[in-house]
């Protein structure tokens, strides 16, 4: 597994489908999932985590792909970024497309999967602000065939979390056929962590809004007074254009309540104060995007 780690995992599972993946999780509850392996990996690397056993899921071909069902894009949890972020994945769900090519360095997007993303849960996850812009339902898979589906928000967040021997099988989307933007700013050139990123959707069937911002917390935020506010501005039946200084007015109201004043007359640091107008400018800037 690693030159690094002095004790290897005791047994490694290779199964063929979503079902022998859960049977080989229950019959050993201690054992790990892995799929592209880009966190788990890092971790065994470092010391971090010794699994007594790994369940490869590499070659679940029903997971690696995606289908359509009831107006919503049924996403396999195995899909790659490097998958996700080609042409005809972009004209699905231009957004998700952009953040798994913003996804780090080709090494990166070849191995990290979408499932891995999510069940990571890193607040940097590039893909994660999209799944919580668009309200993303996770479709997950447990012993005995049993299958439920949660709010991929109710995960990140923690308020349902995944049972023994239960793996995220799939990622149910919506297809909103609407501008949807993505950006992010990280702390080099070229491809890295966010320091912050913002994801806009437009929603013209419900004349809504939908901004998720992410990296700056543990989870991504939904700035729900800001969406609802600038939805009621736009000509929905018109050309849905907006004055600049709607757009910026837009920014400013995603970065303070996202990253709201301090009580009192203390002001926020210096550094707190350029991630809020990182968050600003790139909340306007997506918008007036997805706008155009």
């Amino acid at each position: 597994m690693t030159t690094h780690a002095p004790q290897a995992a005791q047994s490694v599972t290779l199964p063929a489908s979503l079902d022998e993946a859960v049977a080989a999780l229950t019959a050993m509850p201690a054992a790990v999932p892995v799929a592209g392996g880009t966190d788990l990996m890092a971790a065994v690397n470092k010391g971090r985590l010794r699994p007594a056993g790994l369940v490869g899921l590499g070659r679940i071909n029903e997971i690696r792909g995606w289908q359509y069902q009831d107006g919503h894009a049924l996403l396999g949890a195995g899909l790659t970024h490097s998958r996700m972020g080609r042409p005809d994945f972009a004209a699905l769900i231009p957004a998700l497309a952009a953040s798994a090519r913003a996804a780090g360095p080709p090494q990166i997007r070849n191995a990290g999967t979408l499932g891995g993303n999510i069940v990571t849960a890193a607040p940097t996850g590039d893909t994660l602000p999209v799944l919580a812009a668009l309200e993303a339902d996770l479709v997950i898979a447990g012993p005995d065939g049993a299958s439920r589906e949660i709010p991929v928000s109710h995960l990140l967040a923690g308020r349902e979390m995944l049972g023994p021997a239960e793996l995220i099988g799939f990622v149910r989307v919506p297809l909103l056929h609407a501008p949807q933007v993505f950006l992010k700013a990280t702390g080099r050139t070229g491809p890295g962590r966010a320091t912050a990123s913002v994801a806009v959707v437009l929603d013209p069937a419900r004349r809504g809004v939908r901004c998720a911002v992410g990296a700056i917390a543990p989870m991504p935020l939904r700035p729900l007074e800001a969406e609802r506010w600038i939805a009621s501005l736009i000509d929905w039946d018109g050309e849905r254009g907006l004055a600049p200084e709607a757009l910026a007015a837009f920014g400013e109201y995603v970065a303070a309540a996202c990253i709201p004043d301090q009580e009192g007359d203390e002001q926020l640091p210096p550094a707190v104060l350029h991630l809020r107008r990182v968050v600003a400018a790139l909340a306007r800037r997506a918008l007036g995007r997805a706008l155009s």
